[in-house]
């Protein structure tokens, strides 16, 4: 309870401009269940203000990003790693725009579910999320950075910034933190961008990709040029495949028996101009591709496929950290859903991609007020449900019983002070018809 109030409070001097509004607001979202638009918001006990208040606050309201950043980093995922690193996953998600044609900045985005003309892609806003990850079985994970990917941006790029930013908040650990991406961003560009400092990489790879050893040294008298790659390594022909620099045995409850093999001092052959960046001469990555085989899926819904993934850092890989991090990465997509489907995360109709930013902080904010409160809420089970420990319930069922903790939590926002009825628009006057924006396609 004291870590849980000592978050509210910071994280309401994390605000300027109405900042009791946009308090109450985040408070109306852990308590009011799933509402068909946010103005129903206000109907919730502890939004104390009008209606015109919610959309003042997301319009002209204002939040001290840095500021929340070092906070969100401040409160870990509260398991005992001990010598273990620290794990971040960092991925986007979509928040679906498609007939807002008065919204600016929108990007067409891979969704999974949405189509626009038969094509898997659709309208909108893409965020990146940092969130640290633990290796308990469950959905909790501790999101600490949120940013809008803009249209023009690469998603790459927006990692490596974040990803230093973290490093910068972190506190001093012997283990090396790592990070865990998807196969959408390029492994090599992150391990150039963010070489010599101290992290884990570890990306997913296309299992069509193919790598270089180091060439041999070239006779001496040999005229020509020296040779800059050695023998090929495809990933789908094992016959090109050396011996494993290391490799690692063992059996697990859920994927059965577990093989990792790894091979170190390999590296892609990148082109001359990779994503508009121009070198003289294409610079040489070097990193560990591993190779991850399981003997079954937890749900057994389909036959496991093998999973290349590519590892940069300090020292030798851990093999056995290395491919349950990935496997753990997926609890990301369970919060992403958890955000979109309890707590409303892309549910208002927003019009300018500020305020949207500004109510993803807000949920971040609430989603992590759960993460803190899972251990003294009390459990308000359905008579269907198994009962769980206080620390493994899930995000729903902490949500279902959060707002019985705020008469003891308390508020720091201060009570409304009306000054009358707002006089409101002129008679006559019209507000106009609002400027189009095309949404923004990037080229190939």
């Amino acid at each position: 309870m004291d870590d849980l109030r000592a978050f509210r409070e910071r994280f309401h001097a994390c605000m300027g401009r109405r900042a009791d509004a946009l308090f109450e607001l985040a408070d109306a979202a852990l308590t009011a269940g799933s509402v068909p638009s946010p103005v129903h918001l206000s109907l919730a006990p502890v939004h104390r203000r009008g209606w015109g208040s919610l959309y003042a606050a997301l319009s002209k309201g204002s939040l001290d990003e840095g500021a929340l950043r070092d906070l969100l980093a401040g409160y870990p995922l509260g398991e005992d790693v001990g010598d273990r690193p620290r794990v971040f996953a960092v991925d986007q998600s979509v928040w679906p725009r498609c007939d807002a044609e008065a919204s600016p900045a929108r990007g067409f985005y891979y969704h999974p579910s949405r189509h626009s003309s038969g094509q898997p892609i659709v309208a909108g806003w893409a965020y990146q999320f940092v969130a640290e990850l633990g290796f308990t079985r469950g959905s909790w994970v501790a999101p600490v950075d949120a940013r809008r990917v803009r249209p023009a941006e690469n998603a790459t790029s927006v990692a490596v910034e974040q990803v230093k930013g973290l490093l910068r908040r972190l506190p001093k650990r012997p283990a090396v933190p790592l990070f865990v991406f998807d196969a959408g961003y390029d492994a090599a560009r992150l391990s150039r961008e963010l070489a010599g400092r101290r992290q884990q990489l570890l990306v997913r790879l296309n299992s069509r990709r193919c790598f270089y050893a180091d060439p041999p040294e070239a006779p001496p008298g040999v005229p020509g040029r020296p040779r800059r790659h050695g023998r090929k390594f495809v990933c789908k022909d094992p016959l090109t495949w050396p011996e494993p620099t290391s490799e690692h045995l063992c059996r697990d409850a859920d994927y059965g028996e577990v093989r990792v093999r790894a091979w170190s001092g390999l590296h892609p052959k990148l082109q001359t101009r990779p994503h508009g960046e121009a070198f003289d001469k294409p610079p040489i990555v070097r990193g560990t591709v591993v190779l991850v085989e399981v003997g079954r899926l937890p749900r057994e819904t389909r036959e496991p496929r093998a999973l290349w993934l590519w590892w940069v850092g300090p020292g030798e890989p851990d093999l056995s950290l290395l491919w349950r991090a990935y496997c753990r990465r997926f609890d990301l997509e369970h919060a992403f859903r958890f955000l979109k489907e309890r707590l409303g995360w892309t549910s208002p109709r927003v019009r300018h991609p500020e305020q949207a930013d500004l109510w993803t902080w807000l949920i971040v904010a609430a989603y992590s007020q759960l993460r803190l409160a899972r251990c003294v809420v009390a459990d308000r089970r359905l008579p269907w449900e198994p009962r769980y420990p206080p620390r493994h319930l899930t995000p729903v069922r902490v949500l279902r019983g959060f707002s019985s903790l705020l008469p003891a939590l308390g508020t720091p926002a201060e009570p409304p002070k009306p000054c009358g009825r707002s006089p409101g628009r002129p008679k006559g006057s019209l507000s106009g018809r609002a400027k189009r924006y095309p949404a923004v396609k990037k080229a190939a």
